[in-house]
């Protein structure tokens, strides 16, 4: 993903703006709280602890976590490499597993290096009714710098959506949700309109083809949702009623100190999907989190408590969605 300007990110542009989003990003990590790493082992373990599944609508942070070492213990899931090809192995095992529909969706991408094979992973819940809320993840990593693991930037949202899956394919609700695990948001050489966000603009186009993206009625995207000191900025790329949904939601279940109202423009998967004029919303912490594209995005970042109040504001956005558009 990239910062919009005024905080523009990951491909800087010269000048001044750069030097603001430097600065900016330098007083956001002088900000942030002290790690818990910085007190005893208690503090830190308490901190981090995932509220119980019976507080969170069933979502297990603990179970999303584990996920996240598995896919994080593969390398670097550049696209078309071996470590793609086991995390995408993995992520099909664990849906299967769940009794998930699944349907592979290999592409090859056009990029500044050459084709390069990708593939994204769909799942279908058929609910009652054809309309549909489509969840969004991506699973694979920068190539830069060398070893990026991205266990926060792809690894946290795809362990997110996994333990979504365990929870949603088995009972069919009243709309239809459908999960996708896409490849290549990351750009393969620098950010541009061609050059990133792969996974996403192939599914949208696939899905328009298919005469089927009509029947998505909202979409919601999550990418880097993990930050033991998760905070998450309204993102104004996103839809606006759908983002007051979710962080309505999140205040009423006693989120609303991490659903700030601070707001960032990203540019990130949900991006192909407005701009064919399906309702969406990116639940991201870019700008927030200081180890953002560098080889420090490691599990350690990471608490299960993190991922577990993140499910459950999806879980019950999901079921306050239904009542809306039902």
């Amino acid at each position: 993903m990239r910062l919009c300007p005024p905080r523009s990110a990951v491909r800087w542009p010269q000048g001044a703006v750069c030097l603001a989003f430097v600065l900016a990003l330098l007083i956001g990590a002088c900000k942030q709280p002290s790690s818990p790493a910085s007190g005893t082992a208690a503090q830190a373990s308490a901190f981090d602890a995932a509220p119980p599944p019976e507080q969170t609508g069933g979502f297990d942070g603990n179970r999303a976590l584990a996920h996240v070492a598995e896919l994080v213990g593969f390398g670097p899931r550049i696209p078309g490499t071996q470590a793609a090809r086991r995390a995408q192995a993995y992520i099909r095992q664990q849906l299967e597993g769940y009794g998930c529909t699944v349907e592979e969706l290999e592409f090859t991408a056009q990029t500044p290096l050459g084709p390069v094979p990708m593939k994204n992973i769909l799942v279908r819940v058929a609910g009652r009714t054809p309309a549909a809320i489509l969840l969004l993840t991506h699973y694979d990593t920068k190539r830069t710098p060398p070893g990026f693991l991205g266990a926060n930037d792809g690894g946290s949202s795809t362990g997110l959506l996994l333990e979504m899956a365990r929870l949603l394919c088995p009972t069919p609700r009243a709309l239809s949700v459908w999960i996708a695990f896409l490849d290549g948001e990351e750009a393969q050489v620098e950010w541009s309109e061609a050059d990133s966000l792969y996974g996403s603009r192939e599914l949208a186009a696939r899905l328009a083809l298919r005469g089927e993206l009509k029947q998505i009625r909202a979409v919601i995207l999550a990418d880097m949702v993990g930050d033991r000191r998760l905070r998450f900025l309204r993102d104004l790329n996103s839809t606006d009623w759908l983002v007051d949904l979710v962080w309505d939601v999140a205040e009423r279940l006693g989120y609303g100190h991490i659903f700030v109202h601070d707001t960032q423009a990203v540019e990130d998967d949900h991006l192909p999907f407005v701009r064919r004029g399906v309702p969406a919303v990116d639940i991201v912490e870019v700008g927030e989190y200081p180890y953002w594209h560098t080889r420090e995005d490691t599990l350690d970042k990471l608490s299960a408590r993190s991922l577990a109040i993140t499910g459950h504001v999806i879980l019950e956005s999901l079921a306050v969605l239904e009542q809306r558009l039902r």
